[in-house]
């Protein structure tokens, strides 16, 4: 339990870090690069997810091999053979992802972007340079998975922060004193990608025990993973279709500029996802390694306590979005008219964030017992009505109604998901999701959020914005806290050991 307690915390201040570093300078990517070309980040994040289906599920079924080490360390060897095998198939897609979109890069800048004020040589290139950081990426992910499975996620979560700052203040810098174009904005990202995967790869096979046993490539380690690899890639594949549809009609039928300010308002609403991946980072190893051992009462716990936290924290983050989002754009970005601008899509999509994240920790879950058909047989029926729907609403209605589909799919997750996972994994603990998990810490966070935008009146400058703003957050998080059992006997539990702490 130390571990995990430690790996969560290691987690959220690295995730922590990460989020300042890429959202403290979207505000100067944006004056320095102007809104249409910073809509060619959002093109880069939409095809870097597109991209990832490439992994085939090797990224979570590694990591769900590797967390069997915990308990058996006599598969060391086999484990190191399965982390080579997946590096050298990693290392050969990402090759063909780099040259294929290099070869794309002239039809992709002159064909599918439509762009009135960067020129489409300038397209051509940055998309050409794109190519190879995806490339870097998709590895980066094969050594991430290989180490947030061996819970070295200390380790893990300095390696993640030095690469963020370097990624955030070096792309800042190449900006402002070399050169203010979208070709230098992904040429450093590049850099900096050549940086991550040496410093993942190293963390990775020193996280191995001790052993003489050289690593070589194994289809027959390989063959431990490749259905729950193959039931992975299948939920991945579906999800991207549903995730990722509204953002593909919308670069091509929306300019360039259109394109940019969705792109703004989508990384804006789902900021407070940031604080979901530590939590399931940490947990997603314990799960596996309960389940190994058959420990059903521990992953009842451990599920509960995962649940009542993302709750607390993505809960409140979200209300604090949603009722104070306009103070907090103009605030952030000091540009009232791209505040106007994103505000209504903020709202909408954080929604729709709010209900996804909230579905993160049962997800994974399900693939800690290996049980990929639900979410697969789900994803299925969904894109059976929301790709056509997309069609319908995204001419007629452009970005809002995107947002309102997306908000209606995560909530149709909930609907259906949640009952049938909890029949079959967690019997007799659905209620208790539902009420004590999810339901109290965020009517308390929603409850306080909307009396104070009723009471606390409207200031002016920075300084008293921030104040009033953290304020607000910092209530919102302590009502939300309250509100979860599990949660708020930890903080008690920790905050008496300090207090001891402090006398001494």
């Amino acid at each position: 339990m130390n571990k995990l307690r430690n790996n969560v915390i290691a987690n959220y201040v690295g995730a922590g870090w990460t989020a300042l570093m890429t959202f403290a300078f979207v505000p100067f990517y944006i004056r320095y690069l102007g809104i249409e070309a910073y809509g060619l980040i959002g093109v880069y994040a939409m095809l870097q997810a597109w991209l990832s289906l490439l992994d085939m599920g090797m990224t979570p079924a590694l990591s769900r091999e590797l967390a069997g080490l915990q308990t058996d360390s006599a598969k060391g060897s086999s484990a190191r053979d399965l982390l080579r095998s997946v590096e050298v198939i990693a290392l050969g897609i990402a090759t063909i992802v780099a040259l294929t979109i290099w070869a794309g890069s002239h039809w992709l800048a002159s064909s599918w972007i439509s762009s009135n004020g960067v020129p489409t040589d300038v397209l051509a290139q940055a998309f050409a340079i794109m190519g190879v950081v995806i490339g870097l990426r998709f590895i980066e992910n094969i050594y991430r998975s290989s180490v947030v499975g061996l819970q070295r996620q200390v380790a893990l979560n300095i390696v993640t922060s030095g690469v963020a700052t370097l990624r955030g203040v070096g792309a800042l810098g190449v900006l402002a004193f070399v050169s203010p174009t979208i070709q230098a904005y992904f040429a450093w990202q590049c850099v900096v990608s050549v940086i991550s995967v040496a410093s993942l790869s190293m963390v990775a096979y020193r996280s191995f025990p001790s052993s003489t046993h050289r690593a070589g490539f194994s289809l027959e380690a390989l063959q431990t993973i490749w259905r729950f690899a193959a039931g992975s890639m299948a939920i991945t594949v579906l999800s991207l279709m549903l995730t990722q549809v509204d953002k593909i009609l919308l670069s091509r039928l929306l300019t360039l500029k259109e394109f940019g300010y969705y792109a703004f308002a989508v990384v804006v609403a789902q900021m407070p996802l940031a604080l979901v991946g530590p939590v399931t980072q940490a947990f997603f190893p314990r799960f596996a390694q309960l389940h190994k051992q058959g420990n059903h009462a521990g992953i009842a716990s451990a599920y509960h306590a995962a649940c009542q936290l993302i709750s607390v924290l993505l809960g409140s983050a979200a209300v604090v979005l949603l009722l104070f989002g306009r103070e907090i754009l103009q605030t952030w970005t000091g540009d009232p008219a791209l505040s106007a601008r994103v505000y209504p899509l903020v709202a909408v999509i954080s929604i729709g964030s709010l209900l996804n994240g909230l579905m993160t920790v049962p997800y994974f879950l399900q693939l800690a017992h290996g049980w990929t058909g639900l979410t697969l047989r789900v994803n299925l029926v969904a894109i059976a009505v929301v790709v056509p729907t997309l069609f319908l609403v995204v001419p007629r209605y452009g970005t809002i109604g995107a947002a309102w589909v997306w908000v209606c799919l995560n909530a149709s997750y909930v609907l259906v998901i949640i009952p049938f996972m909890h029949r079959r994994l967690l019997p007799g603990e659905k209620w208790r999701w539902t009420f004590g998990d999810v339901g109290l810490p965020l009517l308390a966070a929603a409850m306080t959020g909307l009396l104070l935008d009723a009471v606390v009146p409207d200031y002016h400058g920075i300084v008293a914005i921030a104040a009033k703003l953290l304020s607000c957050l910092v209530a919102v998080l302590t009502a939300a806290t309250l509100a979860a059992p599990i949660v708020r006997t930890q903080v008690l539990i920790h905050a008496s050991v300090w207090l001891r702490v402090a006398k001494h």
